[in-house]
């Protein structure tokens, strides 16, 4: 929907018609009618003037093996993606969903890659999953064929076709032959590109479809933001990212996108560890790290950062889970050269639909930033439907070619989820300021209902985090018959620390109000979270009610 004359120049805001609009420029996106496939776009920008060069390909490492330092350069990587997408034609199909279950690889990048130009959906699942979990994603997404390695086959369905990534096979696959021709005409882009898989934080995992055209939106947004701040800064850097994301996740799949897109060396890590990241920076020069917000927690927290030299630091960027305001301005105060910069999306928007990059949006630190370009946005009324000005809070919906295509397999959930006039209805309780700037209050289904009170768990886990001796900290409801439901607190402790449950209630009953209070405490070794960073309460519920019941 277009601007009209009564939208807020400072916050987006249309007052006739209730719906917040981006306050970027819009990203120019190629015709929805041209074939193109998500692979082919990102390929073109980077081969566009303004990226690397055709001798820069030859030199330049797309990807860097962190703990070998193996380096594949872009010219390489794209003799394989050919030879790979030529060896493939005669095991799947235009359409086929192909089912990826691995760690981290270069073979992964190669295999999206290759899998997305034929059009061939990338279904990615994470390597820890149960053989119950995979077989209920199976059963989701219906693959033709998987990719996985001899460690992992045994997780896989019998009846269904294997192959597996460390095998003579397919690395004789990646050896140079000539390219079929007319592999990416047929490739539409509303055909599914990737089916992900939900983090079920609040019940069972979805399979969230999204097209070739939601993943080139959100790219294309990332591409022109960057040639619009390298024209500012007049200078160009080429820029080192480490990956620490599982790269089946939806901020993992686009940033690695992105990252071809821009021409950007990306360091990867097969299993994240705190200390090996910080001896990747070092070594490798690391510029920018996307990150969960745990990582952040750590980097405040832990003396050995100060062993290191991560002086090329320039940018961390928080997304897939709130990161707390107070844990924001502690890390400004230790790293006061490095810019934290907040972002907001879901599986369900093919990844980040807001973002803080202006320096004021930066130092807002409580805020997810601003709309991305072609966003829309409202904010709705759970108990009304009624659409909400700046300053109230409500559930947030969005609108754009970002927004996924549906569930597979779901047709109950795809409809509760998405309006029929295209509004993704996100489930977060959330706010936009008087700047337009988005905040996150806490996901309406998780909202501790204390006497009718709403209490937001977020809100009092980072209140936790906040207290030196506490290390991490989650908070759920916990039925009781008189409040309905109480907010009871799973914390980790730092080592040595011996801070009681009642001190810890009262330090906290001294910052909120009564209704808020945390009543009940309970420490643990680790807080249960999903590959994002999300806390699994639904964990922690299950065991605060075993805990209870064996009592009885």
């Amino acid at each position: 929907m277009a601007e009209t004359q009564s939208t807020h120049p400072k916050t987006g805001y249309c007052s006739a018609t209730r719906i917040y609009h981006s306050l970027f420029p819009p990203s120019p996106l190629p015709p929805p009618s041209s074939p193109l496939s998500i692979s082919s776009y990102a390929l073109s920008l980077l081969h566009s003037p303004a990226n690397l060069t055709s001798a820069a390909l030859s030199t330049t490492a797309f990807l860097i093996d962190a703990d070998s330092a193996d380096r594949l350069t872009y010219s390489a990587f794209l003799q394989r993606v050919t030879s790979l997408s030529s060896s493939l034609t005669s095991l799947i199909s235009l359409n086929d969903v192909a089912f990826v279950l691995s760690p981290p690889s270069f073979h992964i990048p190669v295999l999206y890659f290759a899998l997305l130009s034929l059009g061939v959906a990338v279904s990615p699942s994470n390597p820890l999953a149960s053989q119950s979990e995979l077989a209920h994603q199976i059963q989701l997404s219906k693959p033709s064929i998987a990719f996985t390695t001899s460690a992992l086959a045994h997780k896989i369905p019998p009846n269904l076709p294997v192959l597996l990534l460390d095998s003579p096979e397919f690395l004789s696959m990646l050896q140079f032959r000539s390219p079929i021709t007319n592999t990416t005409a047929a490739v539409k882009q509303s055909d599914p590109a990737a089916i992900l898989y939900s983090s079920g934080t609040t019940g069972k995992v979805k399979a969230v479809v999204l097209t070739h055209r939601n993943l080139i939106a959100v790219i294309a947004g990332y591409y022109h933001k960057k040639l619009s701040d390298d024209a500012k800064r007049g200078v160009f850097e080429h820029p080192v990212s480490l990956f620490t994301l599982p790269l089946f996740h939806v901020f993992g799949f686009f940033m690695l996108i992105r990252a071809a897109a821009i021409g950007e060396s990306l360091v990867l890590m097969g299993k994240f560890d705190f200390v090996k990241m910080l001896e990747a920076v070092q070594r490798y020069r690391v510029m920018y790290i996307p990150v969960a917000p745990p990582v952040i927690v750590a980097m405040v927290k832990s003396d050995l950062v100060d062993k290191y030299d991560l002086s090329s630091l320039q940018l961390l960027g928080s997304g897939g889970a709130p990161l707390g305001e107070d844990v924001a301005e502690r890390f400004k105060a230790r790293f006061p050269n490095v810019d934290l910069i907040q972002g907001y999306g879901m599986t369900e928007t093919a990844g980040g639909v807001t973002r803080s990059t202006e320096p004021d949006e930066v130092k807002r630190y409580g805020s997810v930033g601003r709309l991305a370009e072609n966003m829309e946005a409202k904010i709705v009324d759970p108990e009304s439907g009624e659409s909400l000005p700046p300053g109230q809070r409500g559930e947030l919906w969005l609108r754009g070619p970002a927004i996924m295509k549906g569930y597979a397999g779901d047709e109950a959930a795809t409809a509760a989820t998405l309006d029929p006039e295209g509004w993704l209805k996100t489930g977060d309780l959330c706010y936009f300021d008087s700047d337009g700037l988005l905040y996150i209050v806490d996901r309406l289904k998780e909202l501790i209902k204390y006497k009718g009170y709403q209490v937001p768990p977020a809100e009092l886990e980072h209140l936790l985090q906040s207290i030196p001796q506490i290390a991490d900290a989650a908070v759920i409801p916990y039925p009781d018959e008189e409040a309905g439901q109480i907010p009871m607190a799973y914390v980790v402790r730092k080592p040595g620390a011996t801070i009681t449950s009642s001190q810890l209630m009262e330090l906290i009953a001294k910052q909120v109000a009564p209704y808020k209070k945390i009543r009940r405490v309970a420490f643990v070794d680790a807080i249960p979270k999903s590959p994002a960073g999300k806390i699994l309460r639904r964990e922690l519920v299950r065991l605060a009610l075993s805990a209870s019941s064996s009592k009885l």
